[in-house]
């Protein structure tokens, strides 16, 4: 009896309290809920646009020439300064279209200190000669983020990279050190490469306020016979407000290439250097 007794007493009260407990649950789901998704990186829309010192490396080597170019060794090419932008729509959660776009633009003229074919045309050791290269670079691509908590997310992106490269070897009519005359010329080549490149893009805040964190991405894709493309990139952020953020970073590489055939121009290029930029989110 005792213990029928308490066991019906046990029983009242967990009746009693069971729609205490549901009221009180039905109450703070939406603040659980809220809590849940007040990430610190609060956007629909977002604009990235920042400035690159970029140093370039590498090659360049015309339809059918058998020796590379050297961009340093060869045309002299220093660190210059360029442009990247980007737009990220997050359209869910965990969900974003992406678009970016950067143009690398870069001449230099220098005296040849060996002789050089490019596209069939030779330039031979101590003429003057002007070398450009121009390269457009669009980027659509989607990213899913596959953990995103209230301090940052990792993400997994795909990007459909589109190369528009032109490069040009110049020289005017001169006159050498050792008498020689020689006509002007020039020569010239271009290729659209398309390279699909995919890989992880993450971002973590370090505080509360001030708002600091770090942001950055690998990407690369590997084509055989055909070329590759490897990008790393870190950055440092400060949120000045909800809307507005400064950043400064490195690109460690961003490495392009692209093989030569007999109808194709091939490119081996590579550029790390300082990035800077603004970050407005919406």
């Amino acid at each position: 009896m005792p213990l029928y007794g308490n066991t019906r007493s046990l029983s009242n009260s967990l009746r009693r309290a069971i729609p205490a407990a549901l009221f009180l649950l039905l109450g703070f789901t939406p603040m659980i809920h809220a809590q849940k998704h007040e990430d610190f990186d609060q956007y629909r829309l977002r604009l990235d646009g920042g400035w690159f010192y970029s140093t370039p490396s590498g090659t360049i080597q015309g339809e059918g020439d058998t020796v590379p170019v050297d961009f340093q060794k060869d045309l002299g090419f220093n660190s210059y300064s360029t442009f990247a932008t980007g737009l990220d729509w997050k359209f869910t959660r965990k969900n974003h279209f992406l678009i970016d776009f950067s143009r690398f633009n870069s001449s230099h003229q220098t005296v040849l200190q060996r002789t050089i074919t490019f596209q069939g045309q030779t330039f031979e050791a101590g003429l003057q000669t002007q070398g450009q290269l121009d390269a457009l670079f669009i980027s659509p691509g989607y990213q899913y983020d596959i953990i995103r908590r209230k301090r940052g997310h990792l993400g997994i992106a795909v990007h459909f990279n589109t190369f528009d490269t032109s490069a040009k070897i110049s020289a005017q009519a001169q006159v050498t050190g050792d008498g020689t005359q020689y006509a002007a010329k020039s020569a010239s080549g271009s290729f659209i490469a398309p390279i699909p490149v995919a890989g992880p893009q993450y971002r973590l805040y370090l505080t509360n306020s001030p708002r600091l964190f770090v942001t950055g991405d690998v990407y690369g894709m590997y084509f055989f016979g055909y070329g590759n493309y490897v990008s790393l990139e870190d950055s440092l952020g400060y949120a000045v407000n909800k809307h507005v953020s400064l950043k400064a970073g490195y690109a460690l590489a961003t490495r392009l290439i692209v093989n030569a055939q007999t109808d194709r121009i091939g490119i081996h290029l590579t550029q790390k250097g300082a990035t800077a930029g603004l970050e407005f989110s919406f």
